[in-house]
């Protein structure tokens, strides 16, 4: 992707006074060093949304959003980096330099925009053809699915009739190549050599970004006997299903009122919440939520209410959705529909308020599991109850907030009516486990991140020299396992390059990783007082995790019975012998 010189980045924001610029938004209030007002991205009532203006940073402590000045037009006026770049530069009167390009990146960014034309293009068409003679059948299927004619306009449903290539023909015409149609997806090259419509006699579905721009088509076969029943775009340039949600680009402001987002299944089941007033609702198409699609809905909201078929509920790509979600740090409630009604269905029949009522009556998924699988065991049995803690440990583990994941093993216990501490044990260990292939990820609450990652963090900020220095006694390996890990290695790699600052920083931080330092920033008193003792801590904690790793090493090869169990075991003691002579050489200076 093309970028901004750095330079003109560090210039625009020096010149960019945030408070001035946030002050085009909300109303601030001076108290103390900083600024107070009501956040924009969540509805509240006392202000807990404060902005820096010396270190130039805002925070809300109420839903966790932070970072700089570009970063809240990015989520303020939901558009991209180099728009929010424009958009500043407009604001304080600063010409904008010539995008930094290679001669790929300027012809993959014309092929780019070329696609996103096409796809323009073919959504007109498809919906001048539903809206055709030719299409009335496909109107009529809409309106009896319940769809409104302002719901069908606002989804832009449109009709692949069932000639062989009557797009390709109409796009043509319009003076694009067949070869980017090709690359489009909207053809297809046969075997023999033919290029054809890759949509033929079907009711099409735009997908869209969430800035409203058309990106690829799910297309509903028409007749009862038309396989697949649903065909869909290939990924192109433009495209990636795992970082698309559909329904987005109409949910997002309604999510960001309602403080929630509904997550549905299909097409149509959003059609129906969304018609009947919903507006927070998106939709998965059936297929497991990606981090990068937790991590869009994380611009707008941290709470997701689930809303599938009971029967889908638990199981397969759902189950792994519900994991993910709650392993990144979200609030998921469930709300059950009765068997066989999907929320589409569920709609037509009950209406508006009933469904309203069962989105009231949503349970925490994790309530919702724990009661789902318990039936599947009997847990009158001692084998019943080791196979029912066994099925929940995992979900256990991926929990990233170490006082929820105690909670939640005090229900597995008290389910299983087996003691506490025990499960929690099992929980842990379920969890170390899992460090080596999944990275938790901080979540709003922070709760996994330590206080001296807290304390380099505030120092990094406020006092970036010797939290520098201390960074760099510490060595990459030091910084695995951390919950902060990503922040302080991109500060590493700034200072190596020689380009490190606090702007720098929280310019190039993602989402998550923004909210966690905007908040450990906010505090007026560092977390530790000497940084130094920050990265000593850092360095106690990375020898404690390999000496659990090692006693867990040491009791394995203590039940084993190899020919040389001995010899290794006696290796082992005198590794863990040698690491606890390390450990307790280090000061310890934070809990």
């Amino acid at each position: 992707m093309a970028l901004y010189p750095q330079q003109f980045i560090d210039d625009l924001k020096s010149h960019a006074d945030i408070v001035t610029v946030i002050q085009d938004y909300v109303s601030l209030k001076k108290v103390g060093a900083n600024y107070k007002g009501l956040c924009p991205f969540h509805g509240e009532k006392t202000p807990s949304f404060q902005v820096n203006r010396d270190k130039g940073f805002f925070h809300c402590f109420g839903c966790g959003v932070g970072g700089d000045v570009l970063k809240f037009l990015e989520l303020h006026d939901k558009v991209g980096f180099q728009d929010a770049v424009k958009l500043l530069a407009q604001r304080f009167g600063m010409t904008l330099p010539q995008l930094e390009q290679t001669d790929d990146q300027r012809t993959n960014a014309a092929e780019r925009e070329t696609l996103l034309k096409i796809h323009e293009a073919a959504a007109a068409w498809f919906r001048e053809q539903l809206a055709s003679p030719a299409g009335a059948r496909i109107r009529a299927q809409v309106a009896d699915r319940g769809i409104s004619p302002t719901t069908d306009n606002a989804m832009g449903l449109g009709f692949a009739p069932p000639a062989r290539d009557a797009l390709k023909q109409a796009l043509l015409k319009q003076g694009f190549s067949q070869a980017l149609l090709l690359r489009a997806g909207l053809l297809v090259e046969r075997d023999d050599g033919r290029v054809i419509d890759r949509f033929r006699n079907r009711l099409m579905i735009p997908i869209c970004r969430d800035t409203g721009s058309v990106i690829a088509f799910g297309g509903r076969a028409v007749d009862a006997d038309q396989q697949p029943k649903y065909l869909n775009s290939p990924e192109t340039p433009i495209y990636s299903k795992g970082r698309t949600l559909y329904g987005l680009n109409l949910s997002k402001s309604g999510i960001q009122q309602g403080g929630f987002a509904i997550l549905v299944e299909g097409y149509f089941d959003f059609a129906q919440v969304h018609q009947a007033g919903y507006q927070s609702v998106v939709a998965s198409c059936g297929t497991a939520l990606t981090p990068q699609q937790a991590q869009q809905l994380r611009r707008f909201t941290s709470k997701i209410v689930l809303s599938f078929d009971p029967d889908a509920a638990g199981q397969g790509a759902t189950a792994k959705s519900c994991e993910m979600l709650v392993a990144e740090g979200f609030d998921v409630n469930v709300a059950t529909l009765p068997a066989g009604e999907d929320p589409d269905l569920y709609v037509r029949r009950h209406g508006r308020a009933a469904y309203g009522e069962r989105l009231k009556e949503s349970r925490p998924y994790l309530e919702y599991l724990l009661d789902r699988v318990a039936v599947l065991h009997d847990l009158q049995t001692d084998e019943g109850r080791v196979h029912f803690v066994s099925a929940m440990l995992p979900i256990a583990a991926r929990i990233p907030d170490a006082a929820m994941r105690d909670r939640f093993a005090d229900r597995i216990a008290f389910k299983a009516r087996v003691t506490d501490e025990v499960v929690r044990a099992e929980i842990r260990r379920a969890a170390v486990q899992k460090q080596s292939t999944v990275r938790n990820r901080a979540n709003t609450g922070f709760g996994q991140v330590t206080k001296a990652e807290k304390g380099l963090i505030w120092w990094l900020i406020h006092e970036p020299a010797p939290a520098l220095a201390a960074l760099a006694d510490l060595e990459p390996i030091d910084l695995e396992g951390l919950a902060a890990r990503e922040v302080l290695d991109l500060a590493r790699k700034l200072n190596e390059d020689r380009g490190f600052s606090p702007s720098v920083l929280l310019e190039r931080l993602n989402m998550v990783e923004a909210q966690l330092v905007t908040a450990v920033a906010s505090e007026s008193e560092p977390p530790v007082h000497d940084v130094e003792s920050c990265a000593h801590d850092i360095r106690r904690l990375r020898l404690e995790r390999e000496f659990a790793a090692l006693q867990r090493s040491i009791e394995e090869a203590e039940t084993t019975k190899s020919v040389d169990r001995e010899t290794v075991v006696t290796r082992l003691l005198e590794e863990r012998r040698y690491l606890m002579q390390r450990i307790a050489g280090l000061k310890f200076s934070t809990n």
